[in-house]
């Protein structure tokens, strides 16, 4: 039962509002003024607050301007027998819920209650809503690059700023997005996805832009598009360098004048939507072989995202295992399983050019298809018992071929001398701290079955 105080320093109209309100199965509480309505409230808080206007010490006004600054989010309903236009506007700019004159009319009074209710558990609901879609695409890892990534998307989220991602398949370019969108101010608005390569050449428009009845064969009614759909919130372009340059040039447009019409039909609609676009190519190269819109490029790249690829960030592998092994088996309702420390070492000597998406797929694999509670070395894929990952290098520069052949070989001699950095480092000629630099560099950790 919600709880209600009654703030008024006549103890008659105190008395006749808390035996309504028992009436109608709420729990009144009374304070004769500000000051006992404040202590109330530390003492045992409600869920709405009547809050009279005029009362001797502190008025209404006064104690509803401290509520919300230790309440905000606390309904509070506003009552004066001398209400005026002025009085009832500032009450509103403080917060208030509403304002009703006296005398009171009870069936006024009980509606307005229970509208704030309704909004106040809306409004909760709301946030835990939003709290749930912040951690359900939490990204993972406490790598440095990582780090750096969600101090950058703590800053660009609040702006309105259109944002491109670049990085590599499986990374987590979507993950990015969606954290950039729930944690700005457009959080509580649509975000609406396209795959730019799933979407045929000759349907991208109308999926885009809608279109109207009788537009083309089999449009059979109006269809509402993706940039209408996300009309007040966000729109994700993924795989964006896969338009054709006949819809860049129509997006391009959108952009400049925040105008379009629906394939077929002339009415101009105004949409107010944050761009973020993604894609796992270089634009530069697309742009230098003709296949992007340089003019798009410079409009969507006004805060570039980089989301590093598996292999640059070793170090966060245990985290996503720890978190994938969890998800899945609560998922299947299967007894909790670990990964043994061997395994963990190869998973992380693994090069993953599937990202986490490839690490993802296969933690439900192993929780699905394994029966024992410890995933071992015998349970993971032959490239990743053996270490032996076809084409991994292709393309590859020198500086990184070098650099992955010396990780693999300080893992090897660690395994060697089981984990000991000083033995490893005197049989392979170097400082002891030397050689901890350079596992910190590689994100290569210590372990022990």
């Amino acid at each position: 039962m919600s709880r209600i105080l009654i703030v008024d320093d006549e103890a008659g109209i105190r008395r006749s509002l808390a035996g309504l309100l028992s009436d109608e199965a709420f729990v009144p509480m009374e304070a004769a003024d500000g000051e006992k309505a404040l202590a109330a409230l530390r003492e045992a808080g409600a869920d709405l607050v009547l809050l009279d206007i005029a009362m001797p010490g502190r008025d209404g006004l006064e104690i509803l301007e401290e509520m919300r600054q230790s309440w905000p989010d606390l309904p509070v309903v506003m009552m004066s027998g001398h209400g005026t236009i002025e009085t009832a506007v500032r009450a509103t700019q403080l917060g208030a819920f509403d304002f009703i004159e006296k005398p009171l009319s009870f069936e006024k009074l009980l509606l307005t209650i229970r509208h704030a209710l309704d909004a106040a558990r809306l409004a909760e609901e709301n946030r835990a809503l939003r709290a749930e879609s912040i951690r359900a695409s939490e990204i993972l890892g406490g790598s440095a690059v990582m780090a750096k990534l969600k101090e950058q998307i703590d800053l660009a989220a609040p702006t309105n700023g259109w944002v491109l991602i670049t990085g590599e398949n499986g990374t987590g370019k979507e993950m990015v997005a969606k954290q950039l969108h729930v944690r700005s101010k457009r959080g509580d608005a649509p975000f609406v996805e396209v795959n730019c390569a799933a979407i045929p050449e000759e349907l991208i428009e109308s999926e885009l832009f809608g279109h109207e009845k009788g537009a083309f064969t089999g449009a059979i009614a109006r269809k509402v598009g993706k940039f209408e759909l996300a009309h007040g919130g966000t729109i994700f372009l993924d795989e964006i360098a896969d338009m054709s340059l006949r819809t860049q040039a129509k997006i391009l447009r959108i952009l400049q004048e925040h105008k379009f019409e629906r394939v077929g039909g002339t009415e101009s609609l105004d949409v107010d939507v944050r761009v973020f676009a993604a894609t796992n190519k270089s634009l530069e190269k697309e742009i230098q072989a003709g296949n992007f819109r340089e003019d798009l490029y410079y409009r969507l790249n006004v805060i570039p995202f980089h989301v590093p690829a598996l292999r640059e960030r070793r170090e966060d592998i245990p985290a996503l295992v720890g978190a994938f092994v969890e998800e899945f088996c609560a998922e299947s309702a299967v007894k909790p399983k670990a990964v043994t420390a061997k395994s963990m070492q190869l998973l992380q000597a693994y090069a993953w050019p599937g990202n986490v998406r490839e690490l993802r797929n296969l933690m439900e694999r192993l929780v699905l298809m394994t029966p024992s509670t410890k995933l071992g070395v015998e349970d993971l894929p032959e490239e990743i018992r053996s270490g032996v990952q076809p084409n991994e290098l292709e393309g590859a520069s020198l500086d990184e071929a070098r650099k992955e052949f010396e990780r693999r070989f300080l893992v090897s001699r660690l395994e060697e001398h089981g984990w000991n950095v000083s033995r490893t480092a005197e049989a392979i000629g170097i400082a002891r701290e030397s050689l901890s630099r350079k596992m910190k560099t590689f994100g290569i950790r210590a372990q022990r079955d």
